[in-house]
């Protein structure tokens, strides 16, 4: 039943509440990666070792569970079908490496979808904590607790010099990657994109698309997140990045305004023109899909389009992928007809929206 849950519930609570800067950031995400010191590296262990390393952490759990997460569950990921799997990565509770290449991954989640303790994936244990908006160092807190409460029985891999010790280097020291989403459309229309991102690469930050390393910024939203954990602390990683979040949040709201005040009648033109597609189409692909939601949710924070709530948006760019179509449909679908459910569930979403 909890797994049904996880799986029919489109938008997490971390999706569906509003946060600070909610306009333009849509969340916070917090990951610590941490080894137990008396087992090898999730890649190095053997199929009785991994399951020795749920075994413990589930111990953990089990001898009192944390408060503030509330009930967890462990999803174990060789009792998932492929597509369950898709959809929890669509939903950002896992990683798609703990999906596809983990030896005995698991993962305990909470109830509101906040946490979600990875369990052998590149390491042992992968803290993540997903807030909404801006809201790094509230994110920061609660993973820091969690740390805690699990290192009060189980000693991690650390080293007095290099700090916590994880099987990819880069992550070495605080073990911390530090995360915003940010919905940045005004920033693309005016091409100032290209710029942007070899400042913030300098800086020691990433920008990565919607689901991370590998993947592309559809709908013009981006993943921002540290590239350094060797040599400096949590906290001076976190408020690095958020004094970077902070400007281009600064930087995307006067492009918005500098586009309502020179280009009003085209701005306006582009969002109820991707509003009649999304309202009326009988196909559309992923990638159309996702430029007109970016459009809608643009036209619907500047105040052209008032009878839609924002987070009908966040609850399409979900229910869109191909996982959660497929989940719905009860089955695998083919291209053609995902694109054709694709249509059919967006039509019937926003007409809904617009009677109530």
């Amino acid at each position: 039943m909890s797994l049904e849950r996880f799986l029919n519930k489109a938008v997490s609570s971390w999706m569906s509440a509003e946060g600070p800067d909610g306009d333009i950031v849509l969340s916070s995400r917090i990951r610590l990666a941490r080894n137990i010191d008396q087992y090898k590296y999730s890649f190095l262990n053997s199929n009785e070792e991994a399951l020795q390393v749920i075994e413990t952490i589930r111990s953990r759990i089990e001898q009192g569970p944390y408060t503030k997460m509330g009930n967890m569950d462990l999803l174990m990921m060789e009792e998932l079908q492929p597509l369950q799997k898709r959809v929890l990565v669509e939903k950002h509770l896992i990683s798609p490496h703990l999906a596809e290449n983990a030896n005995h991954g698991a993962c305990l989640l909470s109830e509101n979808e906040e946490v979600s303790i990875m369990i052998n994936e590149e390491d042992h244990i992968r803290i993540q904590c997903l807030y909404p908006g801006l809201q790094l160092q509230e994110a920061l807190n609660t993973a820091f607790e969690i740390d805690d409460w699990i290192e009060e029985e189980i000693d991690f891999a650390y080293d007095e010099k290099f700090g916590y010790l994880t099987s990819c280097p880069t992550n070495v020291g605080t073990g911390l990657r530090a995360s915003v989403m940010m919905h940045l459309p005004g920033l693309v229309m005016t091409h100032q994109m290209n710029r942007i991102i070899p400042a913030i690469n300098q800086l020691g930050l990433v920008v990565r698309g919607i689901y991370g390393e590998g993947s592309e910024a559809l709908g013009n939203i981006f993943q921002i997140s540290n590239q350094i954990t060797l040599g400096k602390s949590e906290q001076d990683i976190v408020e690095d990045l958020q004094s970077v979040v902070s400007q281009i949040v600064s930087q995307e709201r006067a492009v918005r305004d500098t586009l309502i005040k020179t280009s009003n009648i085209q701005l306006e033109d582009r969002v109820f023109r991707s509003l009649g597609v999304l309202m009326n189409s009988r196909i559309i692909e992923s990638k159309e899909a996702a430029k007109c939601l970016s459009d809608v949710r643009l036209g619907i924070d500047i105040g052209y389009i008032k009878e839609i709530p924002r987070n009908i948006l966040n609850e399409l760019m979900i229910l869109t992928q191909p996982g959660f179509l497929q989940q719905y449909a009860g089955g695998p679908l083919r291209p053609n007809e995902r694109d054709i459910r694709r249509a059919s569930l967006i039509r019937e979403r926003l007409n809904m929206e617009k009677t109530l």
